[in-house]
């Protein structure tokens, strides 16, 4: 008995296979502004999401534009090279102790203060605050002064009216506070050494794909105007750093002439506060206020006629011109862009203004072109 051959059955016709229906024309043009608004919206709502912390991601960004030179010359040594670790670390200490020192030496002064102060407000608690001679000698005012002086100081503290009004919620709401706003503003500088450390540790590789990004979307224009904006905000730092500083110096020799005590942490305070424009002459003219409460009333004239000068000479001619230098921005618009800038957006604004001019610049020359 013969075995048959196993029968296979016969393969089903393959159906070919249908092509894609091509996209109506009038589909495509809807699908690009659909698609244009798809992508503002998503970014409008991540926006939303991090805008507690678009302050301090703007803030690393400025202080990263500052120090991008360095970052690239410290990668260019060769004991650096290859380790953007370590040198991002190093950068993010640097900048991190630039802030803890003058504040650590603020608060270790005012705690060895604090004992006087202490006692002081309690004799003045006890027995008042004496006038000062000097108020008699003071060419108008001294009788509305006095008697200013004498219903709310010259009595026991403890019975004066200027000081029915501290009650001991009002204190302890201000405390509280003052407290928040330290907390809130220590966790800010936290994440903006966080955020400022993970730039520096991108480096050279977050600007590439920055200046690839701005050249598909823009252009080599959009991206040389980038560079510019960029130019313009380190240009900024480097000119309010520098006049700071100088400021600081020359108002600490004048501090030290008079005879103001704490000289260092006085000159230290002004010049952080003349890297802001027009906000030294508060620390001079505190000093000078305390000069002329001791009785030391040319030391006080002299201070504040020659941080007048100072900080005029700084704030109208050496502070725009550096600014202005490496921006090439002409001097009103360097003025204009920092105050402008400074009313409307804040500290940050310091920074944005002069970038915005920039921008201004730039599109006015485009368009005489």
């Amino acid at each position: 008995m013969t075995s048959r051959p196993p029968v296979t059955p016969p393969e089903s016709p393959e159906l070919p296979e249908s092509p894609e229906s091509p996209v109506p024309p009038a589909c495509l043009k809807k699908q690009k502004p659909a698609s244009l608004v798809l992508y503002i919206a998503l970014v409008l709502l991540a926006l939303w999401v991090v805008r507690d912390f678009i302050a301090v991601m703007a803030w690393s960004g400025v202080i990263a534009i500052a120090l991008w030179p360095l970052l690239k010359k410290m990668d260019g040594i060769r004991w650096c090279t290859g380790r953007t670790t370590l040198i991002a670390a190093l950068l993010t200490l640097v900048i991190a102790l630039l802030v803890v020192l003058p504040v650590g030496i603020g608060i270790t002064q005012a705690l060895r203060e604090a004992h006087d102060m202490s006692e002081w407000f309690k004799a003045a608690q006890e027995n008042g605050i004496p006038l000062p001679g000097i108020i008699e000698r003071l060419p108008f005012g001294v009788q509305q002064i006095s008697a200013w002086w004498q219903a709310n100081l010259a009595q026991p503290l403890r019975d004066s009216a200027a000081m029915k009004g501290l009650h001991s919620t009002t204190v302890m709401t201000l405390g509280r506070h003052f407290g928040a706003r330290a907390a809130h503003g220590v966790m800010v500088f936290a994440f903006m050494l966080i955020t400022l450390f993970v730039i520096f540790q991108a480096g050279p590789r977050l600007s590439g794909s920055l200046m690839k990004g701005a050249r598909r979307g823009f252009g080599d224009d959009g991206a040389q105007l980038l560079e510019r904006m960029a130019a313009a905000v380190r240009g900024t730092v480097s000119g309010l750093v520098v006049v700071g500083l100088g400021e600081g110096v020359l108002l600490g020799v004048a501090y030290f002439v008079t005879g103001l005590p704490h000289v260092a942490l006085l000159a230290s305070i002004t010049a952080i506060a003349a890297m802001l424009p027009f906000c030294a002459p508060l620390t001079f003219g505190l000093a000078a206020l305390w000069l002329f409460s001791q009785g030391s009333v040319a030391g006080a004239i002299g201070l504040v006629v020659f941080g007048s000068v100072v900080v005029f000479v700084a704030e109208h001619f050496v502070r725009p011109v550096l600014i202005g230098n490496s921006t090439r921005l002409p001097f009103l618009l360097v003025l204009f862009g920092i105050l402008g800038g400074a009313e409307t957006f804040g500290l940050l604004g310091l920074f944005i203004g002069p970038a915005l001019m920039t921008v201004l610049v730039v599109l006015w020359a485009d368009i005489v072109q």
